[in-house]
This record gives C-alpha cells, sequence and structure tokens, in this order.
C-alpha cells in the first residue's frame, strides 16, 4: 500500500478522555523513541516515534518490542483489512503524543478472527479519544534528521580544552563514536559504528536512530570518511554538528580522541555540569 494512502488512515478525536479498558497502566512513566528500521511491520505507517512501554505491555525495545513485532507479519500479509497496519502499530508502537491515544474500536472491529488480546470490547468508542481512519495523520510525525553529502569537517588532533568546550556550545549536538574501517575482498574499504554511540550534547538526536544515522553519513560522504580512519584500524571521535533548516544533518567539528588527550576528557565532565 502506498504510504500517501496510509497517511489518511488516522484521526485523534478529541472529545473526551477515554477509560482505557486494557490492563495496561496508562498513567505509568513513558519515554519516547524513534521506530527503529528493522521494525519492519511499522515501516511507513506515518509517524517516526513511538512511546514505550507499548500497550502490549513491552518496555525492551531491542528485547521485546522488534522480536515481538514480527508476530504479526502473518496477519498483515493476509490483506484482512487495510487499516490492519495502522491498527497493530497503534498498539505495539503508540504514537508519541502528550497521552496515550488507542485505536477506535471500530478500527478493531472488522469481521475477522483476532486475537484475544486484541479483543473488541478492549478499544473505546470512536466518540472517545481513540484513532479512526478518517484523516491526515502526518502532521504529528516528527521528521528525523537525514544525512546529506557535505563538506568535509574539519579534524582538530589535540584540542584544547577551551576549543572542544566551544564546539559543544556552537552546535547542536556533540557525540562519542568509534569508527571502524575494513576492506572488503575486492580491496574497496567499509565503514562502520562500531558500538554504542555515546551522547554528550543530545539536542535532536534520538536514541536509537544515531548510530544508523552516522553510519549513512560515513557511506554518503565517503571521501571525508577515508580521513577519518585507517584501513583496518578503529578511531574513537568526538563528533559535533547541527541540523540544517531542511532537516539534514551536518557534521562540523571532529576530535579524535585519544588516551592522551585529558583535555577532551576535561571539557565533557565540564559539559556536563556546566553547559555554556
Amino acid at each position: 500500500m502506498p504510504p500517501s494512502l496510509m497517511a489518511v488512515f488516522f484521526t485523534v478525536a478529541l472529545m473526551a478522555m477515554a477509560s482505557p479498558s486494557m490492563t495496561f497502566d496508562m498513567g505509568q512513566s513513558t519515554r519516547c523513541v524513534a521506530i527503529p528500521n528493522q521494525m519492519k511491520v511499522c515501516k511507513d505507517v506515518g509517524y517516526s516515534e513511538m512511546r514505550l512501554p507499548n500497550f502490549l505491555g513491552h518496555s525492551n525495545l531491542e528485547g521485546e518490542v522488534v522480536p515481538r513485532s514480527e508476530d504479526w507479519r502473518p496477519l498483515l500479509q493476509t490483506g484482512c483489512h487495510p487499516q490492519a497496519q495502522a491498527f497493530l502499530c497503534s498498539l505495539i508502537a503508540p504514537v508519541c503524543l502528550d497521552t496515550f491515544i488507542q485505536p477506535c474500536r471500530m478500527l478493531a472491529c472488522q469481521g475477522h478472527p483476532w486475537p484475544e488480546a486484541l479483543d473488541c470490547d478492549r478499544f473505546p468508542a470512536e466518540e472517545d479519544m481513540c484513532l479512526s481512519p478518517h484523516a491526515k495523520f502526518s502532521h504529528f510525525a516528527k521528521e528525523l534528521p537525514k544525512p546529506a553529502c557535505q563538506r568535509c569537517p574539519s579534524v582538530e588532533e589535540a584540542p584544547a580544552m577551551k576549543t572542544v568546550l566551544d564546539a559543544f556550545c556552537q552546535h547542536d549536538f556533540a557525540v562519542t563514536a568509534k569508527l571502524h574501517r575494513r576492506r572488503l575482498p575486492m580491496g574497496e574499504p567499509e565503514f562502520e559504528v562500531e558500538g554504542r554511540v555515546e551522547f554528550i550534547h543530545q539536542g535532536p538526536l534520538l536514541p536509537y536512530d544515531t548510530q544508523h544515522l552516522l553510519q549513512q553519513w560515513l557511506l554518503i560522504n565517503l571521501r571525508c570518511a577515508n580521513v577519518l580512519v585507517r584501513p583496518g584500524r578503529s578511531q574513537l571521535y568526538v563528533l559535533t554538528g547541527s541540523v540544517q533548516p531542511d532537516g539534514t544533518l551536518a557534521l562540523t567539528r571532529l576530535f579524535p580522541w585519544h588516551k592522551k588527550d585529558i583535555n577532551i576528557a576535561v571539557a565533557t565532565r565540564k559539559w556536563k555540569h556546566h553547559r555554556c
């Protein structure tokens, strides 16, 4: 189904607060995360962020949500109803608004044999606050930054502490990431981000999207990547940059972080305690 059609399946009926009929406690503490790329069931669902825990009580994104989402793939492949993806994703990947919003009962009840956990009576009627398949939902989507081809960022060896602090203050984000370069059988270099990306200054970046974002940046800006890491080696970097008005990410100043670079460590500690 084209994404343009999927975008019209949603609307928010903000008429009254629904009384939750599911066992999930909608008053509990939640957090917003990016819907990961490997969660294929909710690809192109019309929004990019979800709340955790979800309506099925899953709170671990990589350990529960992503693998359990694959349980629903056979159901979607049957083509049982055009709103099936919208309905299921509103449960396993609730849209990240100020409050949890359940799918409307009419979206759940289409005369098909649903699992017990998805019984129609568990969901609010359309006169309550819920998701129904009538209007555009795209204005709730938060666009994620996108990598783009750019001029190569400056790489500054052994920077002064003030230089690093200024970079933190002048840019939207600052992260540490270990970049690795290996060679493919045909001799072409391949770059990857090893391990976790750590935030110094998170800014507009999202935890579950940033590693993939930097990985894409390396592939798009191969000429720049070639000067960052020697073949067969890894290098830890502090990367600072900004998100441009068009939504593209631009890396601006990079600092290789060697064990002897005390100034970077001191600048990072000072930033966390004092900021700009």
